[in-house]
């Protein structure tokens, strides 16, 4: 006997063997008992999860010998022709390869004459969204009123391109993907039939990489049984589809917890040298710092890890936190994107590595913000950042006091009112002062730098109290805080408070 693909073989015969579509096989089932029988059906969802089979199953049941039944007998001649595709009353037309008004017109023209054996004459297009518009216009009137002997079953995997005129005239059925729990369990059993041991892990594996798909899941299973030797295993599988391990995977996270990017350019160099594509290299990386996050936010489904929570490195779930774990994430799609356009593949993964390897040091912009206003009030500055304190203060005019701010570009004074050009050449004068101040006056390059109204930015001269560089509003001797010493070391030391809390400027 010939040999006949998993696919096909495991073809359901029956509604109660079509896996994953409860609500699809409920309403067919009731309506079929009920005798409540459409003239035109429309099945839609994403490959391999049964739509041509549900057609065949549903035209099976309407012209058995023993119906319209529920469930077909599968022995009587009409059973037994619509499964080997040889009965005169199924149709099965490829929407793709009949696309044209003639097409359609064929059919107008074969509906005319009843089935011969059948209690039906059932036509099946599959992917009906590749007909044209004129042949969809054509089809428009024959499903809306066909003889009573006529039933229409369409199957698209993109229901957005069928007209919603011929959606209106349809009983529509939106197949869904199967889970990839129910997709192990069927291999399983396929397993247990063909006298072939598998191991969890690996039936577990194919599911995943099948998208819910489970003809998909049968192709792979076929060749991974045409390498395996009677035992289906995870590391054969991985070594002959040049696939990343678990084991792998934890090794260069935890490198990269520990700031080693020596040792994560030496796992990169062992695992590419093994046969490992960059590109597939990236894809798992992601995915695995994806199972991290999800570890983070409490999740623990086996489905969606790929793994038992347990075999991810403790290391690396302690290390990173949700927001390093999306930033590793990003960096890694952005990679997966770049690389086809890239002088080198390598080059790109090995610099997100790199990157990765001090993902730990990376400030989030939320931390960020919250350490620069942590400086700030330990240097004073939040309450003058209303106001530009780095203005020089002017001599008291008309309306004004003695040692007071000049009034803020755009603001409308009394008669000592300056422009924004004047004020914006005094603030640069002002700069370039201070500037060389602090060549020729400065002793000290680790002192912590600090705010000074009477000297500006850095280097200020002892004001009347004594208290050089520190402003009214800090006492002296102020202690700054480590995370507020770390931003101002990060910045250079200098911060300028611009117009407004929301309108800062550091500058290195």
């Amino acid at each position: 006997m010939s040999y006949e693909v998993t696919a096909t073989k495991r073809r359901p015969k029956t509604f109660d063997e079509l896996a994953g579509q409860e609500f699809v096989v409920s309403t067919l089932k009731n309506s079929l008992e009920s005798g409540q029988i459409a003239h035109a059906y429309l099945f839609s969802g994403p490959r391999g999860c049964g739509k041509t089979s549900a057609a065949r199953i549903l035209a099976r049941s309407l012209n058995c010998e023993k119906g319209p039944a529920a469930v077909p007998c599968g022995e009587c001649a009409n059973c037994r022709e619509i499964r080997a595709g040889t009965s005169m009353d199924v149709i099965e037309i490829d929407g793709a390869s009949n696309t044209s008004v003639n097409d359609v017109r064929q059919i107008k023209d074969e509906i005319l004459f009843p089935p011969t054996a059948g209690r039906y004459k059932i036509y099946i297009i599959d992917e009906v969204h590749m007909l044209s518009t004129n042949a969809f216009n054509a089809l428009l009137k024959t499903i809306e009123e066909p003889p009573h002997y006529i039933v229409f079953i369409f199957a698209t995997t993109e229901l957005h391109k069928v007209p919603a005129t011929i959606k209106s005239r349809c009983q529509q059925f939106n197949f869904r993907l199967i889970p990839v729990e129910t997709i192990r369990d069927i291999l399983r059993d396929v397993s247990n039939e063909i006298n072939i041991k598998a191991e969890d892990e690996a039936l577990f594996w194919i599911a995943r990489e099948s998208t819910g798909s489970l003809r998909d899941a049968f192709t792979l299973f076929d060749q991974v049984v045409s390498f395996s030797e009677g035992h289906i295993r995870s590391e054969v599988i991985r070594k002959k589809l040049g696939l990343l391990g678990l084991e792998q995977l934890n090794a260069l996270a935890e490198a990269s917890a520990d700031n080693n990017t020596s040792l994560c350019f030496s796992l990169i160099d062992d695992i590419l040298d093994s046969g490992v594509a960059v590109e597939q290299f990236i894809v798992d990386l992601a995915g695995y710092y994806r199972s991290l996050l999800l570890l983070k936010n409490g999740i623990t489904r086996e489905s969606l890890l790929g793994y038992s929570p347990g075999r991810f490195s403790a290391k690396a779930r302690e290390k990173f936190d949700s927001v390093r774990l999306e930033r590793a994430l990003e960096l890694l799609l952005a990679c997966y994107r770049d690389i086809r356009y890239s002088v080198s593949p390598r080059f790109e993964l090995e610099t997100v590595i790199s990157k990765l390897s001090w993902l730990d040091r990376w400030i989030p912009p939320p931390e960020l913000k919250a350490a620069v206003e942590e400086a700030r009030t330990a240097l004073g500055l939040k309450d003058m950042a209303a106001r530009p304190a780095a203005f020089p203060e002017k001599s008291a005019g008309a309306g004004e006091t003695a040692g007071q701010n000049p009034p803020l570009p755009g603001e409308t004074g009394t008669e000592g009112e300056v422009s924004f050009e004047e004020n914006f050449k005094q603030y640069m004068a002002a700069r370039e002062s201070t500037r060389a101040g602090e060549q020729a006056g400065r002793e000290d390059e680790d002192d912590v730098p600090v705010w000074s109204r009477a000297g500006g930015l850095r280097g200020a001269a002892p004001d009347a109290a004594g208290t050089a560089g520190i402003p009214p509003a800090s006492p002296a001797g102020q202690a700054i805080p480590p995370q507020a010493k770390r931003v101002l070391d990060i910045f250079g030391g200098t911060i300028i408070a611009g117009q407004g809390a929301d309108n800062e400027h550091q500058s290195l």
